[in-house]
């Protein structure tokens, strides 16, 4: 009778185990949306996509997996109109940010992502950056003009910068920079007497 009993305790040692090798080493494997480039001007954004997999690079469904954007500076909301997104993930251990639109504020952000799964957790970031389109009108944060760079030039220019700045209406004044100045966004670009 005592064989049995031990035969029986063994496996169902083993099977505990097992289960815990299995959820043992969470990582999140980010499949869309990092360094994307999202449009403030028309709303639109790349959602984040991740994958939770244990430490055999099998998926994990079933994990809470939490999506929180930036309070303030370049962000976004989610397509419930909130800053956070927590949902579980599908039968590939998948994970969509849904309805991700940039805000207006033009700059770099990380969208920070917590994955929990029976006691374990596992976090990661996607850097995403809010750019304003040419025409489109952000904020960059520091006032009310736009600045945006065209384009850099050859030989032609002697290798100077192109600027256009715009000063609210729809015409634009063309600067070329002389090579070695630095351009700040929002402050004034001076010209030599013609």
């Amino acid at each position: 009778m005592q064989p049995v009993a031990v035969r029986a305790g063994a496996a169902l040692l083993l099977s505990a185990f097992l289960m815990s090798a299995q959820t043992t080493g969470l990582k999140i494997v980010v499949l869309e949306g990092q360094g994307a480039i999202n449009n403030v001007r028309e709303r639109r954004a790349k959602e984040p996509v991740v994958q939770v997999e244990d430490d055999g690079n099998v998926p994990v469904p079933e994990a809470t997996v939490t999506f929180q954007l930036p309070d303030n500076g370049p962000s976004g909301i989610f397509g419930t109109g909130e800053r956070m997104l927590t949902i579980v993930t599908d039968a590939k251990g998948q994970a969509v940010g849904r309805g991700l639109k940039p805000n207006q504020v033009v700059g770099r952000f990380g969208i920070r992502i917590t994955v929990s799964y029976r006691g374990e957790t596992a976090s990661t970031t996607i850097f995403q950056t809010n750019a304003a389109p040419a025409g489109a009108a952000a904020s960059s944060g520091g006032g009310s003009k736009k600045f945006l760079w065209i384009a850099l030039v050859g030989g032609a220019a002697a290798g100077g910068l192109v600027a256009a700045r715009g000063h609210g209406s729809s015409s634009q004044s063309v600067t070329v920079v002389p090579p070695g100045t630095v351009l700040v966004p929002n402050t004034p670009v001076f010209q030599p007497p013609h």
